[in-house]
């Protein structure tokens, strides 16, 4: 039997602030302009040239960067668009705000990520875009989900906000080679962070030009694209239906500094995933998730999936880990079954392995600030409970 004896709590992630984050902010506060100021171009332009896009939007969520690529890729009224079930509620109520109707695929069950097997048989000519997830970091084979895209004249979305330092065959998730959009958040429990914050990258001028209207209340002050004459040097054009979607220079100078450390981060998120890995092998209650050949996971999540017994047992399990100081997580109730996607019409059963997926995972411990005792914690602490609740 495992003793744990309790004395701290590991949330499943968490920022990692410095000192040097701290001073970069500080200096943009003390300045004249703290909002879409010269740190926003920086960030931006920082972001395009680390992932290889040629252009990058940033705004003041991954929630309205999804929105804002919806709507530069013109998702609309009576459009649908395929998309996962396993994902925060934000991948799809981005295109509900836009009237345009979810059409949920299952999964894969060793990823979580979206089946690319299943999308064709989904398609009908009502079909606009196909957003995928990169669950966990864990990215989809693209090849498939592109060459599905290309012969039905779809549009492609990456959400990669699990995804920051990702890699597909080698290639940075965020290159856009095999998209027309990629999405990442910056939230505090991310990879990186500007405190809430996400980004846009693309290939497309068109799309970047209407992002940027977008997330300013749709106004331009580019005198290339106005459609009147123009009034004097304060003249502007509001030509879309935009949010105020931007982002501070506060923030976009704390995601620079935070983009120096992506590389250090992920090593270490790979690290404590490769050690889990080994630690959990063959152990009888739970599995761990699959990777696959094409895939660098970059693992904003360590999800686990648990098994037997053990299964009907989950809420004592995560109750017994949280007594026992991990902050564990379920990651995620299928979109689908929400009372409000319910009210539109989505019933139980829709997708079978995802919701076996919902049924099985627990997100275990994993960041970047966690030092050797801490994922030492995180296995005595899983070996004790399972031990105790599943025999």
């Amino acid at each position: 039997m495992w003793c744990i004896k309790v004395d701290r709590f590991l949330p499943y992630s968490r920022q990692w602030i410095d000192e040097e984050d701290i001073k970069n902010v500080v200096e943009v506060l003390k300045e004249n302009i703290i909002t879409q100021g010269e740190k926003i171009e920086q960030f931006e332009k920082a972001l395009a040239e680390i992932f290889g896009a040629k252009y990058a939007v940033v705004f003041n969520s991954g929630t309205s960067a999804l929105h804002g690529a919806y709507f530069a890729l013109s998702l609309g009224k009576n459009d649908e668009f395929i998309t996962t079930p396993i994902s925060f509620v934000a991948t799809s109520n981005a295109g509900l705000y836009l009237g345009a109707k979810p059409v949920f695929v299952d999964i894969d069950s060793d990823t979580g990520c979206i089946d690319a097997s299943l999308i064709e048989k989904h398609i009908n000519p009502k079909t606009k875009l196909i957003s995928v997830v990169h669950y966990g970091g864990h990215p989809v084979d693209m090849d498939v989900v592109w060459n599905i895209a290309d012969r039905y004249g779809l549009f492609v979305v990456e959400d990669a906000c699990h995804a920051l330092g990702s890699k597909y065959k080698g290639k940075m998730i965020g290159d856009c080679k095999r998209s027309s959009a990629v999405i990442f958040s910056f939230h505090p429990l991310k990879h990186i962070t500007t405190g809430e914050g996400g980004a846009v990258l693309t290939n497309y001028e068109d799309v970047y030009n209407k992002l940027k209207m977008f997330r300013n209340s749709g106004i331009t002050k580019d005198k290339r694209f106005f459609e009147n004459k123009s009034d004097g040097d304060w003249y502007y054009e509001m030509q879309i239906l935009g949010f105020n979607y931007k982002m501070t220079d506060f923030q976009a100078a704390l995601g620079l500094s935070q983009l120096k450390k992506l590389e250090r981060f992920v090593k270490k998120r790979r690290e404590i995933a490769n050690f889990y890995d080994t630690k959990f092998e063959g152990n009888k209650w739970f599995n761990v998730l699959k990777n696959k050949d094409f895939a660098l996971n970059s693992y904003h999540l360590y999800p686990i999936r648990l098994k037997g017994n053990c299964t009907e047992k989950k809420q004592e399990i995560f109750k017994a880990l949280r007594k026992s100081g991990l902050g564990v997580q379920v990651h995620y109730i299928p979109i689908y079954l929400q009372p409000f996607y319910k009210k539109l019409g989505y019933k139980q059963g829709l997708c079978p392995e995802a919701e076996a997926f919902y049924r099985q995972e627990l997100s275990l411990p994993i960041f970047p600030l966690m030092d050797e005792k801490d994922v030492e914690f995180v296995i005595s602490a899983v070996f004790d409970v399972f031990e105790r609740m599943c025999g």
